[in-house]
Parts: C-alpha cells; structure tokens; sequence
C-alpha cells in the first residue's frame, strides 16, 4: 500500500505541474473560441467624459485601456470600433487597425443610447453572420445616456461587459438657458440677455463668475447666487456699437470646462416688417403684442388698399368677411414666395364671401359656425410655432377659451396642422402650408367678444414667431451634433449654388440642406460636432451667422451607482469591472492567476506528502535492523 501511495502523490504531483504550465494553453483556446465571435469597443467620447482624473481626461483612460485590449487579443480577432460618431467601418477590423483608429479618436457633441448601440451591433451580426458578440462598454455611465434596466430582447445573443470610467469630480455648474429679451439686437441701444445657470452634484465652494464677451471683449462680469432649485437667474445689459452680425460668448469658471461657455450669434439692426390689413377698426390687441418686440415694425392699413406685400415679413388679414379676386391673388404671390399670412376673420354667416376666393387659394371652406362656449383643450408642442419658443409648457398651462368659431374643412394638400384644438378635433388655430409659405387660420375673431385668445399665454409668441418663419432668423443658438435644422433664407441657391459651412480655420463643408418655405433647412448639426461660431454663405449671397452649443444634457453628470447598476443589470452574459479597471485586470480577478499558483501549490504539498512518506519508510527499517 505504501508503494501505491507514493505512484499516486507522484501522478497527482506531475498532473498539477503540467497543469499550472498549460494554463497559457487554455487561455489561447477561449481566446481562439472568441476569435469565431464579434468583439465590439464602444467608447464613449461625449463631452462628459473631458473631466479629468489627474492629469488624464476619461477618454485618454478608456483609449489606453482599451487599446491595452486590443493588444492582448489573439491573432484571427476581430474588432468593431464604435464612438458616439458615425462608424469609421461597419466592417470588423483586425486589431492592429482597430489600435490605429482608437487613436484618433476625439471628443463629439453628438451621443448615443443603448438601444442605438445594440441595434447597430445587432446589424452587422446579421450582415456578416456572427452567432454572438461582446460588447466591451467603457463610460462614464451617466444616467441621461444609460439605461437602468436592461432590455433582454435587445442584447440577444451580445454578452456585455461593463468597463466604467471615473473621475473624483462629480459637481459641475453650467449655463442651461440663454434668453435675448428682444428677437433683434439693437444698436447703440440697451439689449439685455437673461441668462439661467444650474449646478449638479455638491454646492460650489466658491460661487463661479459669469463673465459676458462680445466679439471677444468682456463687456461685463460678476458671481452667481444659486436658489433652493440649484438655479441662478441674472440679467445682463449691454451695448453694441456696430452693425451686423455679434459673437455673444457667455462664459463661466469652475472645475469642469467642456461647458463653460455658451455662444449666441445675433445680428444687430436687422428690422422686421408686419403688415395688417384691417377690414374694419384696428386690433388693439395687436398692436400691443408687436409694440411688446422692439424691432418689430407694423403697418396699419386698411383691406382696400393697395401695398406691395413683399417688403413684408407677415401679413395679416384682420377682421374680413370677404375675399376679392385682387387679394386672392396677392394671397397666393405671398404664400409662392415663401411669406407667412394671418388670416384672423371677423363674425359672418356669408360663407361663400371668402370660400370663394379662398378655394383658389388652397383646398380650405368655411363649413359653419359651432356657437358653443368651449375652452381649447389640445396644444401640438410639435408645431413650429410651439417649438424653441418656451422654455417649459406646464402640463396644466390654460389654454384659450372662445365663445364661438367656424368649423373648417380642408383637402389633404392643404397640409392642415392644428396648432390649438378642441376636444371634437376642431382647429381653434391651424397652420396650412400649401406652398412655400404659411398660411394660419384663426377660426374665431381675434377680439374680447369671441374669446380670451388674445389675451392668453400664446398670442404674443404666435405672432413673433410667424414673423420670423419667413426670413432668416437674427438670432442663432444651435446644439452641436443636433438633428434639427436652422432656418435661414438666402437667395439664388440650388443645387448648383449650395450653401457652405465656414470657420476661422479654414473649415469648408456642405452640410445637408432643402428648400422649406422661402429659405432652407440647414442640417449643420449632422457635419459639425465642435461647439463654436460658424458662418453659413453661398456664391453671391450674404453671409448668416450661428453658433452651436454642447448638449446640455451632457452637463447634467449625474452618473449611475455602479452597485445599483450591477443590482439591475446581471445575470448570464453581463459582467462589470471597477472603476478605470483594465482588461488584464478582470482576466487576473476571473481566475486566470489563482489557478496556475493553485496547482503549484498543490504540487508542492503533494512532494511534502511524498517525501515524509519515503523518510518515514527509511526511518522505520533503520530501527527494524
């Protein structure tokens, strides 16, 4: 028996050797088991991630970590890059150049979500049958981009893994809001900008200062004061001294820096024009809104009366009962060129007074008149007239009431919106855009008899912004990165005579553009990612001014617990590291080092056994003989 358990202790002892020494081997062949699958680095180079760690900023973290990754991947792998940009390739890429593209890798002011991600992935598994793919995730897991809770369907056959990047600083003040008091910046006038600051995280120690730069002069400074709501309003009043277009900068100092300035390009002395043409008495109820924008200039004229409409940036038809053919046709010249109109009509039963003249128009009749009292009870915050005015709608902000209206019934190229509806889904306020240009429709009087609309929240608002649909804005605060368009109005542009993207820099881009109303829709947002003042022109044409912001809501660094995240997202095929934890150190914390020293270990007791058992045999034959 003793011979026995010395062959054994001696198998035992020459397995765990060769065990310890082969676990390079075993680690080769789940890397080799990987290379049949689809890696993927997301790397989230949103503006948040500029904080730094030291000397670091996280995205420098998460290359180097990443690309410490990529260098330990087996030979046949293959990686897809992703950044909150557009994909370099949606094809996978060898490591090498995967390293090569990571590089190069810079902060954008465009981001994505989850499901955005997973829903690219799942892509290009299908488009290059992949079975499965690991999804190595390194952010800052701010709670605006990622999810609480996974979404089982979306991460099908994707085994992810949490690689969080993390900084000390957790508290940031930033500028939210920016508001011009007047849509036209005044010169040798006082303008006064209002602007609304926020804070996350802890209290600031010291309160930061906001300083006010105009076209690179600081025009003023002083400290914020935060209320209960971690908000600061301050008003600023300042000058400009020459005419044209304005660099306003909006600057303030603490410890996170990728947001500290808040850019407004506004162009002074540019007047716009308003037209109304009054059946009757005038509206003093428009007078008031109008007197309410300085550079806002209205004529009061009479419906007779022969204007030309194009100096005009709004017309409206105030009080009429009636359509002639003569303003019929000026109507429709308007609403060719790209000019908005206000119809607001007076109390009639002659319909056929203005369906008439108004069918030649677009396909719109006056049907009847409902003479119910009723209060207004849907407001379409989709609507260009509600989007970018208001800061924040209540849920239960009051909306007019009318003592009667007309019901309306319009053909589908009549591209019928109702801005204010009723319960019954009839239009209180209606937008029609038949042509280039607008045509809105009150369908009660614009007076105190018909109902409280003139005297509500919208009315004032509604005006502004139909004037200024109709040319080019003066007044320019984009988001980077955005999918909404800027509107502006330059002439003789087309296909052959595009608009471009300037800087100082000698940048020079055609951004995404189409024809909407008398201007164009300028998609800058999807070719330029960096915040700064940028100037769009074509050919021949007159330069338009704007400024793009970082999103606000990369401001906001509220990130997510990481034991609350794991407490959510678990389960077969996701994973979690620590904070600013490379993949070495997952590897060496999974197992890979324990076992190797496990099995030496084990050897070494197994020669202990082994050599007590052979100097115990010697020991007792000595005393035998």
């Amino acid at each position: 028996m003793r011979y026995k358990w010395l062959l054994a202790m001696r198998i035992l002892f020459l397995l765990s050797l060769v065990l310890a020494f082969a676990q390079p081997f075993f680690q080769n062949s789940k890397k080799d088991a990987g290379v049949k699958g689809l890696q993927v680095l997301y790397i989230d180079n949103s503006a948040s991630m500029s904080v730094k760690k030291g000397a670091r900023t996280l995205l420098e973290i998460a290359k180097e970590n990443a690309g410490e990754q990529l260098k330990q991947a087996s030979a046949g792998s293959r990686f897809l890059l992703l950044t909150n940009d557009r994909p370099v390739s949606y094809q996978p890429l060898p490591p090498e150049k995967a390293r090569a593209i990571l590089s190069r890798i810079d902060f954008s002011s465009s981001s994505k979500n989850v499901s955005q991600l997973l829903h690219t992935i799942q892509g290009i598994m299908q488009a290059e049958t992949f079975p499965r793919a690991d999804l190595y995730y390194y952010s800052d897991f701010q709670k605006n981009t990622f999810p609480g809770v996974p979404d089982n369907k979306e991460l099908a056959n994707i085994d992810f893994h949490g690689m969080p990047v993390r900084s000390d600083v957790m508290a940031n003040v930033f500028i939210d809001t920016v508001l011009l008091t007047s849509p036209v910046l005044q010169q040798g006038a006082d303008n006064q900008l209002v602007v609304i600051s926020k804070f996350t995280g802890n209290v600031p120690k010291e309160m930061p200062v906001l300083q006010l730069i105009i076209n690179g002069q600081v025009k003023s400074a002083g400290s914020l004061h935060f209320n209960e709501r971690n908000e600061s309003m301050d008003t600023l009043s300042f000058q400009v001294n020459d005419a044209g277009w304005q660099q306003i900068s909006l600057v303030i100092n603490d410890a996170v820096q990728f947001d500290d300035t808040f850019r407004v390009a506004a162009k002074s002395n540019s007047n716009m024009a308003v037209l109304v043409l009054n059946e009757n008495q005038t509206n003093p109820f428009l007078q008031a809104a109008f007197r309410a924008y300085d550079g806002l200039k209205m004529d009061n004229r009479q419906l007779h009366e022969t204007v030309d409409w194009k100096q005009y940036n709004l017309i409206i038809l105030h009080g009429i009962t009636q359509l002639n053919e003569s303003l019929s046709k000026q109507l429709a010249g308007a609403l060719q060129q790209g000019q908005s109109v206000a119809v607001f009509p007076g109390r009639t039963t002659n319909f056929s007074a203005i369906n008439t003249e108004l069918s030649k128009v677009l396909p719109l009749q006056l049907t009847g008149m409902d003479t119910v009292s009723q209060l207004a009870t849907n407001l379409q915050q989709g609507s260009d007239l509600v989007r970018d005015i208001f800061d924040r709608i209540p849920e239960n902000v009051q909306l007019p009431q009318v003592n009667w209206h007309y019901r309306v019934r319009a053909g589908l190229s009549a591209n019928q919106q109702a801005v204010i509806s009723f319960r019954n889904g009839d239009p209180l306020l209606a937008q029609y855009s038949p042509a280039r240009g607008k045509l809105y429709l009150l369908t009660t009087a614009a007076a105190i008899q018909a109902g409280n609309f003139p005297t509500s929240y919208f009315f004032a608002p509604f005006l502004y912004q139909m004037t200024t649909q109709s040319q080019t804005g003066n007044v320019f605060a984009a988001t980077a990165g955005t999918e909404h368009p800027i509107f502006i109005s330059l002439p003789n542009t087309g296909e052959r005579n595009m608009v471009h993207v300037y800087n100082k820099n000698d940048l020079d881009l055609i951004p995404p553009q189409r024809v909407s109303g008398a201007g164009l829709d300028i998609f800058a947002g999807k070719v330029l990612t960096q915040a700064g003042f940028y100037q769009l022109a074509s050919p021949g044409n007159d330069t338009v001014h704007i400024a793009l912001n970082e999103d606000r809501k990369e401001s906001q660094l509220e990130l997510w617990d990481l034991a609350q995240l794991r407490g959510e997202w678990k389960g077969e095929g996701i994973s979690w590291s620590e904070a600013n934890e490379t993949v070495s150190d997952v590897m060496d914390k999974r197992g890979s080092f324990p076992l190797w020293k496990l099995c030496v270990a084990f050897a070494l007791l197994l020669l202990a056994a082994e050599t007590y058992l052979l100097t115990a045999r010697s020991a007792k034959q000595t005393l035998v003989k």
